[in-house]
């Protein structure tokens, strides 16, 4: 089997240099570039499996850059901040942009390894102990990470996908905030929340969650969400809230 690519975005010689040495003794092929435009020229989406983007680059910013490649179709890549932007208002623009995860420089070699092969298990195998969810018109092949709607397949970032799952698989119970930002975003309550604000409201649209497709998700102030079917009558919150996740 041919191992994974990783392409990597950082204009910084140093911090590319580190990155691919620190991933190509862990075992991956492994392609680096200075700008956006290098890697269109060079490289591309579908010669790589993942892909590490710094923040700040020449002409093009990686926020810029991964916003046109989401806005583009490219849903399936799995992407990865790398910069040195912490705070929680950067931390909320990279994944609205549709980033998978960050990691803040200089990255450790533990862990930008171990959250590389994390987030390359998740995108090409996912859990396989439910083959397939089905939740009409909804079918979650997790295999495969495949969403059918309507037997139509719906194209979904890495993230958007596991979080719809995580809804489906929990239906009529509240979802906290702080239950996606641990076991969807694998990171701690310390992050800021809208960033899941904003994964919610781009699955309403896609997937007709606001009760176009028989599914709605509600939010439940001051708690997280909750995935109802739209005939199913909406339980009290007291009731609701003694099944939070």
């Amino acid at each position: 089997m041919s191992r994974y690519r990783v392409g990597i975005i950082e204009d910084d010689p140093l911090h590319r240099e580190l990155a691919l040495v620190m991933l190509e003794q862990a075992g991956f092929d492994v392609c680096a570039f200075g700008s956006a435009l290098e890697f269109r020229r060079h490289c591309g989406v579908g010669d790589i499996d993942l892909l590490l983007v710094d923040w700040e680059l020449p002409a093009e910013s990686g926020l810029a850059f991964v916003t046109a490649l989401r806005e583009g179709g490219e849903h399936a890549l799995p992407v990865i901040f790398l910069t040195a932007r912490t705070d929680e208002r950067h931390i909320v623009e990279a994944l609205g942009a549709g980033a998978d995860d960050f990691i803040p420089k200089p990255a450790k070699a533990g862990e930008l390894v171990a959250r590389v092969r994390s987030l390359l298990r998740r995108s090409a195998a996912g859990d396989r102990s439910e083959a397939v969810l089905a939740a009409p018109p909804f079918e979650f092949q997790r295999a495969q990470r495949i969403l059918l709607m309507d037997a139509e397949p719906v194209r979904l970032t890495p993230r958007e996908f596991d979080m719809a799952l995580f809804f489906f698989q929990r239906i009529g119970r509240i979802v906290s905030r702080e239950a996606l930002l641990a076991q969807v975003w694998k990171v701690g309550p310390h992050v800021d929340t809208r960033a899941i604000d904003t994964y919610a409201s781009r699955l309403r649209k896609r997937l007709g969650l606001d009760g176009s497709s028989g599914w709605r998700l509600e939010g439940i102030y001051q708690h997280g969400y909750r995935l109802m079917r739209v005939e199913d009558s909406a339980r009290s919150l007291p009731e609701a809230a003694a099944s939070l996740t």
